[in-house]
């Protein structure tokens, strides 16, 4: 029984360990949306899905960077843009390249570019 009390507490610690920091896309930090996601697009097609999650969690950020008037904070965004960017990254995150992809396309599409 003790044992299995020492195992579970070396796992436990283990998962409390933090991730190693995402590799960023190879961009300037006032990039447009458009081409964080352009670069998000790249590092899939070339199989670099750290730097295309780290893409897509800042093309995300920037679009849900909005202005609201006070006490309306818990109101969450509506932007479709946004929606399809977080599908992106769901299909990322399940193995899904090609819908990744595909939704990468309908997001740049979305903002007219």
């Amino acid at each position: 029984m003790r044992t299995l009390a020492v195992l579970l507490l070396l796992a436990s610690a283990a998962q409390a360990q933090p991730l190693p920091p995402l590799p960023p896309p190879d961009l300037p930090a006032s990039a447009p949306v458009a081409d964080i996601l352009r670069a998000a697009q790249r590092a899939v097609a070339a199989n670099r899905l750290g730097e295309a999650q780290e893409a897509l969690e800042m093309a995300q950020t920037r679009l849900l960077d909005r202005s609201v008037p006070l006490f309306e904070t818990r109101t969450p965004s509506d932007d479709p843009v946004a929606a399809t960017v977080a599908r992106a990254r769901a299909a990322l995150q399940a193995g899904e390249r090609d819908t990744c992809l595909g939704l990468i396309d309908a997001a740049l599409a979305g903002l007219g570019r």
